[in-house]
């Protein structure tokens, strides 16, 4: 199993099959409009116009787990998303990334030994290597604008 088996919704509510990023370096984050962390959104921006030429993607889950700091409607989120920071990076619907009701998705990405457990906050970072595998588990506080960030990522991205 890889995260490629999954389905899950855009933010206007298509199905979306995740099998249609198959060979590029992915970033699963789950985002908050309300948080200490929101600003990573433009940070996040830069990078991908930076990379997403060279087989990268970033995809993006509101999740209002932690703090209630995601209250808004999908329609709502993804106003702010636009206007706020100017996103163009694949956004998707809210879902729930820890405890009751989570999202299959998020219960195969936490449930990976080697990912180093569970979402500890919004904005937790799942790096993807091309083969859809796990590589990496990056806490809220890793910085997407940060030398360490640049440095993991670069070293998943497809080979050319």
């Amino acid at each position: 199993m890889s995260v490629y088996d999954f389905q899950v919704k855009s933010i206007d509510g298509k199905d979306v099959s995740l099998s249609q990023y198959k060979g590029k370096a992915l970033l699963i984050v789950n985002t908050a409009s309300k948080c200490g962390y929101t600003p990573q959104y433009k940070a996040l921006e830069a990078f991908y116009e930076q990379y997403k030429t060279k087989g990268f993607e970033i995809l993006a889950f509101p999740a209002n787990e932690f703090g209630g700091q995601e209250p808004g409607t999908n329609e709502e989120i993804k106003q702010f998303c636009e206007l706020k920071y100017k996103t163009t990076f694949p956004l998707f619907q809210k879902i729930v990334v820890k405890g009751t009701g989570q999202h299959p998705l998020y219960a195969y990405l936490t449930g990976l030994k080697e990912n180093g457990g569970e979402v500890t906050w919004n904005f937790n970072k799942f790096l993807v290597s091309p083969e859809g595998k796990v590589v990496a588990h990056l806490e809220s506080k890793v910085d997407p604008a940060s030398d360490e960030f640049k440095k993991q990522v670069e070293a998943v991205l497809p080979k050319k």
